[in-house]
């Protein structure tokens, strides 16, 4: 691993977070996939030598429980729910160097081996722990078989994990008041001998590999407070059948390995796999993931790992340890994608509330204006709430209205006037430093892993080539200086081969689409940054509109389907959601089912007086400038614009929001707050979010900074 920009010379590894076999994909899963394949191909793009690895999860409760509900074995199941996988990725151009899974012999020989590595390094032992167990079923209870109470923070949660609190990982024999999700009985706590990891002997080094991590905020910062509170070690066995077997067991415990051994491993072998079926001399998984195994990289490849926020923990305390102990590469980076929401309100599977990855496509909708919505809708860490309204209007915006127009005007003019195409002696200066930007933008954002920042670029061009046609109005200048004319359109069709290069990552097969109508030869997938500064040369084609504008009356008409969906389904089971858990170890809609009433704070009954209220100066304000405070691990100092003046105020975001995002972000700012000294900085007013992810209060409409609210 290095931290040089992207790209190095090393092979480069991204991965994404693995999905529970057991349940349909929706879009708030494809986020993190869509996430991964953007990033993956900018770094194509920019000439890195990457691999984009991934593989169903099939072991653990949630498939056990799901296939004996089904009367099936948990191999079947699994294996059914992993080749519909396999089949819906590509559907949304989602397309992985090597897609595995954890059960078949590659990942279990490597998980054996790496588990045998740990013991031999003496990093496992031993340990009498108090497990779950249902007296009146007679049988022990793996994680996701028991519920009970946090014993942090107090909230409902699953055996293995706090999902509906704290997020914190639990360990057998953790939960308060258990109880089986088989039979409902209460469960009671025995004592059994289990395999344990050391992971808090590795403190120290995951202290210091987070100040190294790269990637998004909330990775780096959310695990820091596990450290700081002491890290737990990790009890790796579980009292179960399905599973890879623990290597040291004797047979008589009947211990299978927890899932969360094998799931990151199979990142390895899903490498190991597309090494094989490439070539070691096209890509060398040892070198990637093995230190020592190159003398040119003796420190190994480019690690990157995409993920949900839910599994923060796993990727960045449990899995950089095992890589430690065991001579591997060390991720380089972790992006951890946050959640998806419908309408302002949590996916919830039982009530059948979510957009599903096979409903969009049976819809008519091309797969490539979700890659987009989903990959540059708000920062990467950040929630997204997806509508039918708010993604029509997107793509009828900046895919239509901008990306589109632009191409589609400048292509036909060029077409029906330049029958081999314009042509012209070099690109105008102007034209040739903006194209320049464009690949210096789209450099910095794979490199800031801001898969936003690379549709922005893309936009951002577009929108400059739509002022240049309409600035020069070359078809004002056909008849009395065509040789200008020519100039124009032959710089406005570079700007069309450079789109289609940039745009790649993000709507891969309209951009193919694109660069057949430019008639340049090759594909746009082999492309590097590099084309999109060189001339156009292809004999242009007549163009057809790349994206379609969607009309109200086509989103009335979805969301009456989602709506009578919803209803007939919440009438079939009386409203109750139940355990909404459709797994996914990507996590990409853990922790949103709607919020329970009864976790709402009451209003309350002390009242205030209109005057009262008056006194209140409240504003609208505009974000300048944002940076991390240090030493403050939620700390953030704003540069606010009040419009009578700029303020300093410092708020809570870090770990929130990304950071770099903030600037012209409009919020509300309590102005007449007392003033205070927070890590040595002075904090002039407030900032007003709603909830515990500091939802930022904004306008609605126009109302520009210093407008009061009342």
């Amino acid at each position: 691993m290095s931290h040089d920009d992207f790209p190095t010379d090393r092979p480069a590894v991204v991965t994404c977070g693995l999905p529970y076999a057991n349940g349909d994909l929706h879009i708030g899963h494809l986020r993190t996939y869509v996430g991964g394949d953007v990033y993956s191909r900018a770094l194509d793009r920019l000439g890195q030598e990457a691999a984009f690895v991934s593989g169903s999860d099939m072991h653990g409760t949630p498939v056990a429980v799901n296939a004996e509900q089904e009367g099936v074995s948990p191999e079947d199941f699994a294996l059914d729910w992993h080749e519909r996988y396999a089949e819906t990725f590509p559907k949304f151009n989602v397309e992985f160097g090597n897609y595995g899974h954890t059960h078949d012999e590659t990942n279990t020989e490597l998980t054996q081996e790496l588990v045998r590595d740990l013991d031999e390094a003496g990093h496992l032992y031993e340990k009498e722990i108090m497990v779950a167990y249902d007296p009146v079923d007679d049988q022990y209870l793996p994680d996701r078989y028991v519920e009970g109470t946090c014993p942090y923070c107090g909230a409902h949660a699953r055996g293995d994990e706090c999902d509906e609190g704290c997020q914190r990982h639990l360990e057998p024999g953790e939960i308060e008041d258990p109880e089986s999700t088989i039979t409902g009985n209460p469960a009671e706590y025995r004592e059994r001998t289990h395999e344990f990891f050391a992971v808090s002997e590795f403190a120290d080094y995951l202290s210091e590999f987070l100040d190294r991590l790269e990637g998004t905020p909330n990775a780096r910062n959310q695990p820091r407070e596990w450290i700081e509170q002491g890290l737990q070690d990790w009890c790796i066995t579980r009292d179960m059948d399905w599973g890879i077997d623990y290597p040291g067991d004797d047979g008589e415990q009947d211990l299978v390995l927890y899932v969360w051994v094998d799931a990151p491993i199979e990142y390895i072998a899903s490498t190991k796999q597309y090494s094989e079926r490439v070539g070691s001399d096209a890509f060398d998984w040892e070198t990637a993931w093995k230190e020592g195994a190159s003398d040119e990289f003796p420190e190994g490849g480019e690690i990157v790992h995409v993920i949900g926020r839910d599994i923060i923990q796993h990727h960045t305390i449990f899995w950089p340890a095992m890589l430690e102990a065991t001579d591997h590469a060390e991720p380089r980076a972790v992006m951890a994608s946050g959640f998806v929401t419908l309408d302002g309100k949590g996916f919830s599977t039982s009530r059948d509330r979510a957009v599903w990855a096979d409903e969009y496509l049976d819809e008519g909708f091309h797969p490539d204006p979700l890659r987009y919505y989903l990959a540059t809708n708000g920062g990467f860490q950040q929630d997204v709430d997806f509508s039918w309204e708010k993604f029509a209007e997107r793509v009828n915006t900046e895919l239509v209205g901008t990306v589109g127009n632009f191409l589609y005007r400048s292509l036909l003019f060029a077409h029906r006037n330049y029958e081999d195409g314009p042509d012209a002696d070099a690109l105008s200066e102007d034209v040739a430093a903006r194209i320049d930007e464009a690949v210096e933008d789209v450099t910095a954002a794979v490199n800031d892993y801001s898969v936003r920042a690379l549709g922005d670029a893309v936009t951002d061009l577009a929108r400059f080539g739509n002022e240049y046609i309409q600035r020069n109005e070359p078809w004002k200048l056909v008849d009395e200086e065509p040789d200008e004319a020519e100039r124009v359109i032959y710089d406005c069709v570079a700007l069309a081969k450079a789109i289609a290069v940039l745009f790649e990552p993000l709507a891969p097969e309209k951009s193919e689409r694109l660069w057949d109508q430019l008639g340049e030869p090759g594909s746009v997938h082999d492309a590097t940054v590099e084309a999109a500064g060189e001339a156009p040369a292809g004999d242009l084609s007549e163009p057809t509109e790349l994206f379609e504008q969607i009309e109200d009356e086509r989103v009335e008409a979805l969301n009456e389907k989602l709506d009578a969906r919803v209803a007939e389904s919440e009438s079939d089971d009386g409203g109750d959601a139940g355990n909404d858990d459709d797994g996914g170890d990507d996590g990409s809609d853990a922790n949103t089912e709607d919020t329970d009433m009864s976790d709402i704070e009451p209003l309350s009954d002390d009242r205030i007086s209109f005057d009262e209220f008056q006194e209140l100066d409240i504003r609208v304000g505009r974000i300048e400038e944002a940076d991390g405070i240090d030493g403050a691990d939620d700390l953030v100092k704003l540069t606010v614009d009040l419009g009578a003046e700029t303020r300093t105020i410092v708020a809570g975001l870090k770990q929130l929001h990304d950071v770099d995002d903030l600037p012209d972000t409009k919020v509300i700012v309590l102005a007449n707050m007392e003033k205070a000294e927070l890590f040595g900085v002075e904090s002039n007013g407030m900032v007003l979010a709603a909830g515990e992810g500091a939802d930022l209060l904004t306008t609605y409409e126009d109302a520009g900074p210093g407008t009061k609210v009342k």
